[in-house]
């Protein structure tokens, strides 16, 4: 069998539109559509974006409660820390904080405006990296 591969994640939000704007500008993300089928109480569509590898659906949260319990965090590999620190800065959200070293995969973890958790990792997600590693290679 070959090896799946993750390619599409959804969250649910209250402000599909307002949050699917932060991802645009702090991450470069670019939208593919909006589905009126996702249409909720309240008028709110679902967006979605993608990175050009990953589909994020971004779905309006439904008060009838038929959406289950969410993702706990999600993570992008990034190119430089100090850009989407500036990113996010300019949107006024709280800056990344450092992961406890012995964390192999993420330096840092975020979060974007509706509270959805988010790791940042310059080095990637294919290899196991340390603390300590990270601090000899400075």
């Amino acid at each position: 069998m070959a090896k799946a591969t993750i390619r599409h994640l959804a969250i649910v939000a209250k402000d599909p539109e307002k949050l699917a704007e932060y991802y645009k500008r702090v991450f470069g993300m670019e939208e593919t559509h909006r589905d009126d089928k996702t249409k909720n109480e309240r008028g709110k569509i679902g967006v979605f974006l993608t990175d050009g590898y990953l589909a994020l659906a971004i779905l309006p949260l439904r008060l009838e409660g038929e959406n289950g319990l969410g993702i706990h965090h999600f993570g992008f590999h990034i190119d430089s820390m100090d850009e989407v620190t500036g990113n996010m800065d300019a949107e006024d959200v709280e800056a990344p904080q450092l992961r406890p070293g012995d964390r192999p995969f993420a330096e840092f973890r975020g979060m974007d405006p509706e509270g959805n958790l988010f790791d940042l990792s310059e080095h990637g997600y294919q290899r196991i990296e340390t603390g300590d590693e990270r601090v000899a290679k400075k």
